[in-house]
This record gives C-alpha cells, sequence and structure tokens, in this order.
C-alpha cells in the first residue's frame, strides 16, 4: 500500500488507455477506417472521434496488413489527413515478425508514449495445431500485450473481426476463444448497419469507464454524435430506447432523453404541442411501462439511467403539473 505507481496513461481520455487494446467490428463496417484516423490524430496530437483532445503528438506505427499502399493514400485523401512524419507505415510482414517488430518499435520510442496500430490480427495469428484454442489464443494476446507492458506509455490497438453469431453480451462477438478478449485491457465493439452511416461503440475496459456511445461515420471519419462522450452515451441509449417504435413515440422518447435531469410533462406538452395533451399522456405512460424513459416522480420525466458514462441526478423540487417550471430554465433546447 505504500508503492507509488504513475497516473494510467490514455491514448484517447475516456475511451482507450494504455496497454492492449482491441477494435472488433464485421467485415466492412469500417473498423480500419476508425484505426486510421485514430493513427492521423495521435501522430498530429489532434481530437479522436472529431472532439477528444489525445494530447501530444506521438509516434504510431500502423501495420495495415490487409490494405496497401494505394489503398492507404486513397483514405487519408478521403479524410483530408495532415501526414506527420511520426506516422509510419508497414503494409507488408511475415507472422513470425510481428512481435519483434512491434517490440522493437516500442523501444526505439521508449519515452514518447508510442502506438502500434495491428490491422488485423487475424493476419498474423499461427494456427493453434494440437494445442488448446483458448490456451494458443491467450497465449498470443499475452505475447503481444507484453510487447506494450514491457515500455511504459506505450498502447497497442489490435483491429479484429467479430464472429457471425453475436450472444448476449457484447463480448461474445469477439471472434476466437475468450482467451483473446481475456486478455486485452479494453475490448471496443463497433456495431453498424450496412448502409448506415450510424453505428454504436460498445467499450469495456480494466481501466476505463464501461460505456456505451454513438458515432456518425461522414466519408470514412468517425465522429461521436452530439460533440462528447456524455452526449453520445445519450444518444446511443436514446437509439436503444427507440429501437421498434413508432414514429409519435419516438419523437416523445428522443425529447425526454434531451434532457438528462429530467424535464416536467407541462413542458413536454409545450415541446411537442402537435401531439394532443391526452395522447402524450398515453405516450408517457407506455412508454414508462416498457421501461424506455423513468419517472421518478409524479409527472416528471427522465432518460432510462443505464448510461454509466453519463451522471443524472433528480431535482429536488415539486414536479407536479401544478408546478411552475420556467421554459426558459430548460436552456437552449426549449427556446
Amino acid at each position: 500500500m505504500e508503492q507509488e505507481f504513475p497516473p494510467v496513461k490514455y491514448v484517447v481520455p475516456g475511451i482507450i488507455p494504455e496497454g492492449l487494446s482491441l477494435i472488433v467490428a464485421a467485415p466492412k463496417i469500417g473498423k480500419s477506417w476508425m484505426a486510421l484516423g485514430l493513427a492521423v490524430e495521435l501522430s498530429n496530437g489532434g481530437s479522436a472521434f472529431g472532439c477528444i483532445p489525445v494530447g501530444n503528438p506521438r509516434p504510431v506505427l500502423y501495420l495495415a496488413l490487409e490494405d496497401g499502399p494505394r489503398r492507404l493514400q486513397d483514405r487519408l485523401v478521403k479524410l483530408n489527413a495532415h501526414v506527420s512524419t511520426r506516422l509510419e507505415f508497414i503494409v507488408d510482414m511475415a507472422d513470425e515478425k510481428v512481435i519483434d517488430t512491434i517490440r522493437d518499435y516500442m523501444l526505439d520510442h521508449a519515452g514518447l508514449d508510442p502506438v502500434v496500430i495491428l490491422d488485423t490480427l487475424g493476419k498474423v495469428m499461427p494456427p493453434a495445431g494440437n494445442a488448446s484454442q483458448y490456451g494458443h489464443d491467450y497465449r498470443m494476446l499475452s505475447a503481444l500485450k507484453a510487447t506494450a507492458d514491457a515500455v511504459p506509455g506505450s498502447s497497442l490497438v489490435i483491429v479484429h473481426h467479430t464472429r457471425k453469431y453475436d450472444g448476449g453480451d457484447f463480448l461474445d462477438a469477439v471472434s476466437g476463444t475468450q482467451g483473446i478478449a481475456g486478455a486485452a485491457d479494453t475490448v471496443i465493439v463497433l456495431k453498424r448497419d450496412r448502409h448506415e452511416k450510424t453505428a454504436t461503440m460498445q467499450v469495456t475496459s480494466r481501466d476505463a469507464e464501461e460505456g456505451e456511445y454513438a458515432l456518425t461515420m461522414t466519408e470514412g471519419a468517425w465522429e461521436l454524435s452530439g460533440g462528447d462522450l456524455a452526449s453520445a452515451a445519450q444518444a446511443a441509449q436514446t437509439a436503444k430506447q427507440t429501437k421498434g417504435v413508432g414514429d409519435r413515440m419516438a419523437d416523445v422518447i428522443e425529447t425526454v432523453g434531451r434532457f438528462p435531469e429530467g424535464i416536467a410533462s407541462k413542458d413536454l406538452k409545450v415541446l411537442l404541442s402537435d401531439i394532443p395533451a391526452a395522447q402524450l399522456d398515453k405516450y408517457l405512460s407506455r412508454a414508462v411501462d416498457a421501461g424506455r424513459i423513468e419517472k421518478p416522480t409524479r409527472a416528471f420525466y427522465t432518460p432510462v439511467r443505464s448510461v454509466r458514462s453519463v451522471s443524472f441526478t433528480t431535482p429536488q423540487t415539486d414536479t407536479t403539473d401544478t408546478t411552475d417550471t420556467p421554459l426558459e430554465a430548460l436552456g437552449e433546447a426549449v427556446a
């Protein structure tokens, strides 16, 4: 207990801490675009996901083992990226060279918080042979993790595919045995429907806050919805709560979702004046019964409080229909 440890460093504050991280998604969803965007922002000291400052520029090695120089150049042009001399690419490598290459790069850039991005794990994963598949997966990921752990401040981000079967826990989506997810410090699962620009990013980590965030992909660039983690977390929650409902019910849930601290029904009737008051009351009642919104006190509604990255508080005021709640207090969203 008397030992002193340096604080955990972050590749992307609030999402990706130092160590070994997995970015997992189905094929052709945009995970390589995400990895490339991160590489550019980290090497320039820019903003990840369009809004999270990553701090000082750092050396980045991108092992783009599924893409050639032409495709990488095309993507960088589309991203309108400034390619720093701190960003290096390798597009071809023998499987047995990957760990030595990563280790050497991190040692060469010790003290500068280097990041290596491996795209993808499947390109360097040797066959298990007669060994246990779980033990093989865990040993391989542990060996990769050891390269980052050996150099304080260094990080390894690995791009990986999801399995075809998607279980109840989002970690079940990670292809291979649980040895892969188990060895990682952080796992990010990216989900996007085909031909849709919006997606969700689910994060679990030993050091970062667990959460689920909404993103939008535009011309290859991934951006958090709402411009910050809290807004993106609420947007993801709202999308989940409005899935499978009609347009009117979705409007009600989305409007409540804009007010993390809650909103009185009388103010909802002002914002949703196109819905008759009696009908709005029915929508609100049904949404509460279905667990899509919450009703902590009489005539007062809040979003569902399951977003761990957002702190909700219930106002300690009388919230009945007869209580005056100035619309000005609700902020610009009401005005």
